[in-house]
C-alpha cells in the first residue's frame, strides 16, 4: 500500500504560516521522539530559516530512552537547541520558557541595546498531525486554550496565545508535505497516528509493525500477547487475534481487529517505550 496523505486544508494551513512567519522570532517544531527524522516536515527548514529554532521531542514518555539521548545529541550536534517532553506533564513544561529565552538571548540583548523593554518572543509552534501540539500548548498555558483529540487534523487554523509578559505561541495546523519520497516514513507516520486512519490498511499496516518489532524488540509481541513471534508476520496477525479473542463467526481469527488492537496498543506505549527508528 502506498502511504500518502495531504488533504486541501493543509494546503491552506501552508500558506497562512508563510503569511504569519515574519511575525515571529522563534520556529519550535514538535516531533513525535519514536519517529523523530520521520515526522520532520522537510518545509519547515525552508519556513523557518533566518529565525531561532527550537525543536521538542514530545512522547518521549512513549520512546526508547536509550534512543531519546542519541536523538538529543544528533540535534545538538547540528547546532539544535532540543527539549525531551511529555507535553501531558504540565510540570515537565516548566522548562520550556527558560529554554525559549535562551535560544532567543541575542534577541532579547539586542531589543535591550535599542532601548525596547518587555517586547515578547513570539514564537511559531509547529509539526505533523497528531504530534501533540495542542496539549503542548495547553499544559504550557495553564488551562484548554488549543483543541486536542488522539487523531490528526484536529487544529485547523491558527490561534495567538499569550503566555506570559515575554512570551506568545501561535498554535498552527498539522501539516504532512506532498509526497513522501521514502515509502518508509509514510508507513511509520502511519504507526504513529499522523495519518488519517481511515485511508489506510490497517491489517498491512500491523504487519509492517510486526516485522519491525520482530527485528528490533524480540520478544515484546510475545510477551505482550503471549503468541510465537517467530511465525511470519500475518500468522502474527492471526495469533494475536486468538489469543486476544478476536474472532469472526466459526471462532475464525478477526485479524482487522487484531490489527486494531495492536496499532493501539503500540500509540498508547501499551507495548512498552519503543522507538522506529534511530539517527
Amino acid at each position: 500500500m502506498n502511504y500518502q496523505w495531504y488533504p486541501g486544508h493543509m494546503t491552506k494551513a501552508v500558506r497562512m504560516m508563510k503569511e504569519e512567519i515574519q511575525l515571529v522570532d522563534l520556529v519550535i517544531e514538535l516531533l513525535d521522539a519514536r519517529a523523530p527524522l520521520s515526522s520532520r516536515n522537510p518545509d519547515i527548514d525552508e519556513l523557518g530559516k533566518n529565525k531561532f529554532r527550537m525543536v521538542i521531542l514530545n512522547k518521549c514518555d512513549l520512546s526508547d530512552k536509550r534512543a531519546n539521548e542519541l536523538w538529543k545529541t544528533y540535534f545538538e550536534d547540528k547546532g539544535i537547541a532540543v527539549i525531551l517532553l511529555d507535553a501531558r506533564n504540565r510540570g515537565a513544561v516548566k522548562k520550556v520558557e527558560n529554554a525559549v529565552r535562551e535560544v532567543c538571548k541575542e534577541k532579547i540583548e539586542r531589543d535591550l541595546k535599542r532601548g525596547i523593554k518587555n517586547r515578547p518572543i513570539r514564537a511559531m509552534v509547529c509539526g505533523i498531525p497528531n504530534v501533540g501540539k495542542s496539549t503542548f500548548i495547553n499544559s504550557f498555558v495553564g488551562r484548554t486554550t488549543a483543541k486536542t483529540g488522539n487523531k490528526p487534523g484536529v487544529t485547523k487554523g491558527k490561534q495567538w496565545i499569550r503566555l506570559s509578559q515575554s512570551i506568545e505561541l501561535l498554535d498552527t495546523p498539522g501539516i504532512l508535505w506532498p509526497k513522501f519520497e521514502d515509502q518508509q516514513v509514510g508507513i511509520r507516520l502511519a504507526m504513529l497516528g499522523s495519518i488519517n486512519d481511515e485511508i489506510i490498511d490497517k491489517q498491512d499496516l500491523a504487519c509492517h509493525l510486526i516485522e519491525y518489532l520482530k527485528e528490533s524488540y524480540k520478544g515484546v509481541i510475545a510477551d505482550r500477547y503471549s503468541v510465537d513471534e517467530s511465525l511470519d508476520k500475518y500468522a502474527v496477525l492471526e495469533a494475536v487475534a486468538v489469543s486476544r479473542k478476536a474472532l469472526k463467526k466459526g471462532d475464525e481469527p478477526d485479524t482487522d481487529k487484531a490489527a486494531f488492537l495492536m496499532l493501539d496498543d503500540f500509540r498508547s506505549g501499551k507495548m512498552g517505550m519503543l522507538t522506529l527508528e534511530r539517527p
